[in-house]
């Protein structure tokens, strides 16, 4: 499911003669070679990663309300006050509390769910106006804006929701990479947690992204020089919807990087949260969330993307005069 981030890209001069030496002693001069230049290296930093959470910024509900808590017949309110309960009372995590709920209800149900019925589960997710056009749009705007040549787009998942269900989403085909809650199937009774996103563990995800360290079973921890990451935090929009987002959002640009917050096209607690969020400079900038083209969600993403790719070239130059 993974795949390492792309190392440097890399051309080759002409080969061109080399030149004659003379001997000493008078001797006749050498014949000419021809001998292959050294490599030379090209500037790199050119992937731009747009990176999203789920529940509330790509689809208008948590995914387990369209399909999982329906079958078991639990109204998803008192499900999640539930969670909150236990969560409280045990000292719990609430993400492994939920992720440990859903299966406890299924079985006193007496319903046995695998990870086929949770991949099936992602086909009823809404999502939010647009979204499904949003990539191919994204990329026909780069197209057209980039004046640097070879400039790469990806998008990236980074969600506390069910990796499951996100498979079976009609978009998961657009992601570079998903990371997500996960469940351990095979060896338990009941499905146990195999990875937990927490809001704080998401930023994990973030510098994996900036040193395409994408492989789970590889540390991140190990120093990296910037001039090294293939992703840097400028190159990246953090694509969110609450408080849920904020480490996120706050790492993002405060190493650099963009971060929006979007709320649901009715004023709310939605929306009073992404003001708060702007007010308090956690994100350039914030709207509803309706992707299509002309919205203004659409607008300020490509207003990012413009800086973005002019800081592209602008470094991209500036490297080019260093050469000499």
């Amino acid at each position: 499911m993974t795949e390492r981030a792309t190392g440097r890209n890399k051309e080759r001069d002409d080969e061109a003669p080399a030149r004659e030496s003379a001997s000493s002693g008078g001797s006749s001069p050498s014949k000419s070679k021809k001998k292959a230049a050294a490599p030379r290296e090209t500037f790199d930093k050119k992937t731009i990663a747009l990176v999203y959470d789920f529940d509330g910024t790509l689809s208008p509900r948590p995914m387990q309300e369209y399909s999982f808590l329906p079958q078991l017949g639990i109204d998803p309110k008192e499900f999640w006050a539930e969670c909150g309960r236990i969560a409280r009372e045990q000292g719990a995590d609430p993400l492994i509390t939920y992720m440990h709920l859903m299966y406890k209800k299924a079985k006193e149900r007496g319903i046995r769910i695998d990870r086929a019925d949770l991949v099936k589960q992602g086909r009823d997710v809404e999502l939010f106006p647009g979204v499904e056009e949003w990539f191919d749009a994204i990329a026909d705007y780069i197209k057209i804006r980039a004046e640097s040549h070879g400039v790469q787009l990806r998008h990236y998942l980074v969600s506390s929701g069910l990796t499951e269900i996100i498979e079976g989403t009609k978009i998961r085909k657009h992601f570079h990479n998903v990371f997500a809650s996960e469940y351990w199937f095979d060896p338990y009774e009941l499905p146990y947690p195999k990875r937990v996103i927490t809001d704080t563990g998401k930023t994990q995800y973030l510098f994996r992204i900036n040193k395409g360290i994408e492989d789970l079973g590889e540390s991140i921890n190990a120093h990296m020089p910037e001039s090294e990451r293939p992703i840097p935090f400028s190159n990246m929009i953090y694509f969110g919807d609450g408080e849920t987002d904020v480490p996120s959002m706050a790492l993002t640009r405060k190493s650099g990087g963009h971060a929006i917050a979007v709320h649901p096209e009715e004023k709310g607690r939605g929306f009073d949260t992404c003001v708060e969020l702007f007010r308090a400079g956690r994100v350039d900038f914030y709207a509803a969330a309706d992707y299509r083209r002309g919205s203004d969600l659409f607008k300020r993403t490509c207003l990012l993307l413009d800086r973005i790719l002019a800081d592209i070239r602008v470094q991209e130059e500036i490297w080019e005069v260093g050469r000499f």
